[in-house]
């Protein structure tokens, strides 16, 4: 199984409120670095593990701890497809204030609809429409 694994800086819980609602789903788990860091890490308020499904996709996410994983230029983005574009639209409306577009909402040759952008946590998207998934 392929897991994507999504870093945040410091802002993944807002992250997955905001993924909760654009997607119409509830985090499968959360687990904050206070529940088992050392003593000296209690008062990290940030998130050390969670885990939800998106469109039926397990995804995991946190936030980078310490020095490690700093990178911001991960060449990597994530594809949803939607039954029908009704839905599409629905989730991007939700997601697209502070994001950044890539390629515009458009037919193309494979999709009635597609749109690709980076949301306000970094987060490269995809969304497209397949037709063969009846809806």
């Amino acid at each position: 199984m392929l897991i994507p694994h999504l870093h945040f800086s410091g802002n993944c819980k807002e992250a997955i409120s905001f993924y909760e609602k654009a997607f119409n789903i509830k985090a499968d788990s959360i687990i904050f670095n206070s529940d088992y860091a050392p003593e000296e890490y209690k008062s990290d308020t940030g998130v050390a593990h969670a885990e939800m499904r998106i469109h039926g996709q397990k995804v995991y996410l946190n936030d980078r701890f310490g020095k490690k994983d700093t990178s911001t230029d991960i060449a990597i983005h994530l594809i949803v497809t939607f039954k029908n574009e009704d839905d599409l639209l629905s989730c991007y409306d939700k997601m697209k204030d502070g994001s950044i577009i890539i390629d515009p909402l458009e037919a193309l040759p494979y999709t009635p609809l597609a749109v690709q952008f980076i949301d306000k946590y970094g987060v490269q998207w995809g969304f497209m429409v397949d037709e063969s998934m009846g809806g």
